[in-house]
């Protein structure tokens, strides 16, 4: 069984890797670069896998490297990797570092860029996965194995449309908490207290979006539903469409689409 290296300890790798554990991989053929002391006694307490302060001679023995730093940090990460990694899959779940970058810091053409959500540290999460071209159909097959405890995976075809990605379900459970943070505002404004608004808020939404998920029917046929002319609903309804709601949250989506272009511009140029 060949290795499966990370380069970054934090969450998002302490998710996989403890998914990869639970699938039946022995923790001995998992390896993590983490410069910080302090996280690699965690990853080692936590799941016993192999964790070393900087890049060594184990890296080459790795068939996929799993890039999970910080995009500002990838440069420095990637540098003394680069000789011993080129024959491995690359697989990032950094946001904004071009596929094409990665190619250039590691020498491997089979470069596959994964935009995660937080959900996935519960395993409720969804990614959306880009492959180069020459990414075989085993290495899609193994990618969406490593993926697949951390919840669902949908690939697109061309790399742009991850930028579509991560605005909206990247940033998206921001938007949702940003939602839930409203409906309990509003809760205490009508004399509920924080604690009453905060679970009727999430049951609110968690039943809301399992309802959507089981169900045939659109999300608009959902909310037509709920709707009738002249009730609550209504009122709440026409407020938010009188307020420009619907358009505003739309822009802001796109507005997170184009800084996610930015930054993988920044990013490929650095």
């Amino acid at each position: 069984m060949s290795t499966v290296a990370f380069i970054g300890g934090g969450n998002m790798a302490g998710a996989l890797i403890g998914g990869l554990l639970q699938s039946g991989r022995p923790a001995s053929s998992i390896l993590v670069v983490e410069p910080v002391e302090a996280q690699r006694v965690k990853l080692l307490q936590t799941f016993g896998v192999v964790a070393l302060p900087a890049a060594a001679p184990a890296l080459s023995q790795a068939g996929i490297v799993v890039w999970a730093v910080k995009p500002q940090l990838f440069k420095e990460a990637a540098a003394p990797c680069a000789g011993r990694v080129s024959q491995a899959l690359q697989l990032s779940v950094m946001a904004g570092i071009p596929s094409e970058a990665i190619v250039r810091a590691t020498g491997s053409e089979a470069v596959v860029r994964a935009m995660p959500n937080t959900p996935a540290l519960i395993g409720q999460g969804i990614a959306g996965l880009y492959a180069r071209p020459a990414v075989t159909e085993a290495q899609k097959a193994e990618v969406q194995a490593l993926l697949a405890p951390t919840g669902r995976t949908l690939w697109v075809q061309q790399e742009a449309d991850l930028d579509a990605v991560t605005a909206l379900s990247g940033s998206g459970p921001a938007y949702v908490f940003y939602v839930v943070e409203a409906m309990m505002a509003a809760a205490e404004k009508m004399g509920l207290s924080t604690e009453q608004g905060r679970e009727l808020a999430l049951a609110t939404v968690a039943g809301a979006a399992a309802l959507a998920q089981q169900s045939d029917e659109s999300p608009a046929v959902l909310r037509e539903r709920v709707t009738s002319k002249g009730g609550t609903t209504y009122a709440a309804l026409t407020s938010l469409e009188k307020d420009g709601v619907r358009d505003a949250f739309v822009r802001a989506l796109q507005a997170a689409q184009a800084r996610a272009r930015e930054l993988g511009d920044e990013f490929g140029k650095a």
